[in-house]
């Protein structure tokens, strides 16, 4: 499996298939001056507990130009709730602000070296990787949130400064990869960073 991708590094590219039927490269995004992929799911606690704080990022920096993009490389093996239907049912029901891709082969997570769901990637114009990790401190129980480390690297770089902390560890779920069993890390167990 491939190490996360390193600050600096571009975006690698991908064709895949979203819950509006269309298929999505990163052409598909070039007009949008920041781009923000992150790896998500259905089922996830972490993911689940974090959506509205996700939203509320997503929608507050849209007239900045930034764009986000959720991408689903969960394999259904042993969560059926993460299919690609469940996709499209969820966000039916949750209207959220981002497009929603699905890889069902787990290729653009290898790729992206994807850990956790969430897993928050920001890129520049050049889609470079300015920030990797998480979005808060605590994304299952927004309760508790003392940290919004993506709105900080946003905020800094729709501000043309540094990014003061361009690198995190992201909380949440590990990534179902095909082949492994259910119980090999608990959801439990996941996290990196409290």
């Amino acid at each position: 499996m491939a190490f996360t991708l390193s600050i600096g590094k571009h975006a690698i590219d991908f064709s895949l298939v979203g819950t509006d039927g269309s298929v999505y490269t990163l052409k598909s995004f070039e007009k949008a001056p920041f781009l923000v992929v992150f790896f998500t799911c259905n089922h996830c606690p972490y993911v689940i507990g974090s959506d509205e704080e996700t939203r509320k990022t997503a929608q507050h920096f849209q007239s900045k130009g930034v764009q986000f993009v959720g991408i689903n490389s969960n394999s259904t093996e042993h969560y059926p709730e993460d299919s690609f239907d469940h996709m499209v049912k969820r966000m039916k029901e949750q209207k959220f602000p981002w497009v929603y891709l699905y890889d069902p082969t787990q290729e653009v997570a290898k790729k992206y070296g994807a850990l956790r769901t969430p897993h928050f990637y920001v890129f520049d114009k050049s889609r470079k990787l300015i920030y990797c990790g998480r979005s808060v401190d605590s994304p299952k129980d927004s309760s508790k949130i003392t940290v919004r480390d993506l709105d900080r690297a946003l905020s800094e770089a729709v501000d043309a400064k540094p990014i003061s902390v361009p690198l995190t560890n992201p909380i949440g779920c590990n990534v179902k990869w095909t082949g492994h069993d259910k119980h090999w890390m608990p959801d439990e167990a996941c996290d990196l960073v409290r």
